[in-house]
């Protein structure tokens, strides 16, 4: 759970380090006082998307921490190579210059992992998540996480990709004869070209490397002569090699004398065997050193050809060399299109087959996982004040696509007789707020998400249905730790622990600051949210009636 959030210098927050408690914890606070800023901070240390203009105004940077209780060893750390420890320190830091830094337990980490590990501590459900339900193409994911049916849709996925593997393939080969022939041609023109020049693997490294030799031949056989005459000698003078023999001869006659002349001569022996092996091979080397202006004629002729080829198919030999078996692979395909167009659709029939089968196999699962959902939300919106409330999951059968053969649909009737139709027909914004709660407290009950963040989802409620909606978060907070920022006072009197959001002005900045509440604080603040500006004595005895009430 989360124990602890410090911020500094996000918007009007130049400092403030907030502490949670287990269960229900509401934030309260005037219009703008700053109660989204907090949630923003906690989006930022869970690695959602965050923009350097959150920064306050004269400040170089902004910094969050936050301290997480009872963190299990999730696979996320081992995979991330971050220490483990139940007591989580998360912290993240944005500058002017739009830098971000993060680190998890004292290790850094990118913002994508940091959201891969915050998806996993804090589920936030904020008003937007109600227009979510409007939309259909949200239900199907909905009922999937409901569902636990992933078994189900690896193995469709599996199914799926392999039909969309051979349809891509049949597309591929479905050319039109106009096509075709035009491909046709352009392959045997290809084949022919590579095929004349007789290519062979890495002859373009062997050219280069005898041409590089040719036009250097007058040097090369200049510095074998030169060297061959160093170590050889000549009429004139003995070579190198010669020498060294005759210190070797030299030195072997007084080595028995020394130990330090027998190191000497094993040394110049040693010598004197290398200077006899480069001295042949230097020797074989110019025996066969042949070089013509003819041939370099040739090799750069051949060269030319290799080099345009090499512009049109490839940088290497070996490349040219391997487009030519592609080509060819192609040019066969076409010419035996017909019958490879008549086997893979075939295979498609067969693979269809077999996907619609895994569809029927995931559709049955969402089926059954539909009835319990249908009758779990039922049950959710009765204890919600809405007891007349028909919920239903329609299914349509479709063709096959990514997520399956079926489009669900979430239809509700609100009231008694009427027709069930699509939720943002009938649903009134409190309807939906207590619907969407509904929802998340079903789906929250199969993830081991240990918080949740509530943002003003009780928009559009009052009276009797915003007690329920408080006695129902109550409830939830006995399994999980509850956040919520709320304007009514039926759920802040039922708070663990109250937080007021305040907004004030000094020497011309705006600061906000977060306190927890005492009783006398929280009767305040609950007379504030009842009454308004102008708090009577009947206002903070029904504020002290209510917190009596819901303690």
């Amino acid at each position: 759970m989360l124990s602890m959030l410090h911020i500094e210098n996000i918007a009007v927050i130049e400092a403030a380090d907030i502490s949670f408690a287990p269960g229900f914890n509401v934030l309260t606070g005037e219009t703008g006082a700053g109660k989204s800023i907090v949630i923003d901070a906690i989006n930022a240390i869970l690695g959602e998307r965050t923009y350097r203009d959150v920064i306050r105004t004269g400040a170089k940077k902004a910094f969050v921490s936050a301290v997480f209780q009872n963190v299990p060893l999730l696979p996320w750390f081992t995979e991330h190579h971050v220490p483990h420890d139940e007591e989580l320190l998360v912290q993240r830091e944005l500058t002017v210059e739009g830098r971000n830094t993060c680190r998890v337990n004292g290790q850094p980490v990118s913002v994508g992992i940091l959201r891969q590990l915050g998806m996993q501590l804090i589920n936030i459900h904020g008003q937007h998540d109600s227009q979510q339900l409007f939309d259909d193409e949200n239900h199907l994911r909905y009922l999937d996480l409901f569902a636990h049916n992933e078994k189900e849709r690896d193995v469709y996925q599996q199914s799926y990709s392999e039909v969309m593997k051979v349809r891509r393939e049949i597309d591929r080969l479905s050319l039109d004869e106009g096509e075709k022939l035009r491909r046709t041609e352009m392959l045997r023109h290809q084949i022919r070209e590579i095929e004349a020049a007789e290519l062979h693997s890495g002859e373009d490294e062997e050219l280069e490397a005898r041409r590089k030799l040719l036009q250097n031949a007058e040097k090369f056989t200049t510095g074998l002569l030169n060297a061959l005459r160093c170590l050889y000698g000549d009429d004139d003078t003995d070579g190198a090699s010669a020498m060294i023999s005759e210190a070797e001869y030299a030195l072997g006659k007084i080595a028995r004398y020394d130990e330090r002349i027998e190191k000497l001569h094993a040394g110049v022996t040693e010598l004197s065997c290398m200077a006899q092996e480069v001295c042949e091979e230097l020797i074989d080397l110019k025996d066969a050193a042949s070089f013509s202006p003819e041939e370099l004629d040739e090799l750069e002729a051949r060269y030319d050809v290799i080099h345009r080829l090499r512009r049109k198919y490839g940088r290497t030999c070996d490349d040219i060399l391997a487009f030519l078996d592609k080509s060819k692979k192609e040019l066969d395909e076409i010419q035996f299109s017909d019958d490879l167009l008549i086997e893979l659709r075939n295979k498609l029939k067969k693979l269809e087959s077999k996907a619609n089968h895994a569809a029927i196999d995931l559709r049955r699962s969402r089926q059954a996982a539909a009835i319990g959902l249908e009758s779990r939300i039922r049950t959710e919106l009765a204890q919600l004040d809405m007891p007349k409330v028909q919920f239903v999951c329609s299914f349509e059968e479709i063709e096959l696509s990514p997520t399956g053969a079926d489009q669900v649909s979430f239809l509700m009737s609100a009231n008694t007789g009427e027709a069930l139709k699509p939720m943002s027909k009938v649903a009134s914004g409190g309807e939906l707020a207590r619907i969407m709660l509904a929802m998340k407290n079903v789906l929250a009950e199969q993830d081991a998400v240990p918080t949740l963040i509530f943002d003003e989802v009780d928009a559009g409620v009052s009276g009797r249905a915003a007690q329920k909606v408080a006695a129902k978060l109550l409830s939830v907070s006995s399994g999980k730790q509850v956040l919520c920022v709320t304007h009514l006072p039926q759920i802040a009197a039922m708070a663990d622990l109250h937080l007021l959001i305040a907004k004030s002005e000094r020497q011309g900045r705006t600061y906000t600051t977060v306190t927890p509440l005492d009783r006398d604080g929280r009767i305040d603040e609950l007379a504030r949210i009842i009454g308004g500006e102008v708090i009577t004595d009947t206002t903070r005895s029904s504020a002290a009636e209510m917190l009596r009430s819901f303690s």
